[in-house]
C-alpha cells in the first residue's frame, strides 16, 4: 500500500529564485540516492508563493527507513537546512500523509 507525503510551505518573495533552486537541487537529490519518489508541485491556483513536495512510499515501513537515511546524510542535512532556514516562511509548512486505499 502506497504511502504519500504531502508538504506544503511558502517561499519568501525576496528568497524566490533561491528558494525554487535549492527545492530542485532536495528533489534530484532525494530522486537520485533513497528508494522513494519525490515531485516539485507548483500552485496554479491559490497563493503564488505555496510550494509543495509530494514524496511516494512502498508503505510506513519504507517511510521510515528512508526517513531514516535521510537524517542520517550530512549533504541531505545541509540541502534542506539551507532551504528551511533561509528560503520559506517561517511555520509555513504543513505536512500530510496519506495512503492509497
Amino acid at each position: 500500500m502506497s504511502v504519500y507525503v504531502y508538504q506544503t510551505f511558502v517561499i519568501k518573495q525576496n528568497k524566490f529564485k533561491e528558494g525554487i533552486e535549492n527545492l530542485k537541487e532536495i528533489k534530484k537529490f532525494r530522486n537520485e540516492n533513497y528508494d522513494h519518489k519525490v515531485e516539485l508541485l507548483a500552485p496554479v491556483s491559490g497563493g503564488d508563493y505555496t510550494y509543495a513536495l509530494l514524496s511516494t512510499y512502498e508503505g510506513l515501513a519504507e517511510m521510515e527507513l528512508q526517513n531514516k537515511k535521510m537524517f542520517d546524510d550530512e549533504e541531505y542535512l545541509k540541502l534542506i537546512g539551507e532551504f528551511f532556514l533561509e528560503n520559506i516562511a517561517e511555520g509555513s509548512m504543513y505536512t500530510q500523509i496519506y495512503r492509497s486505499i
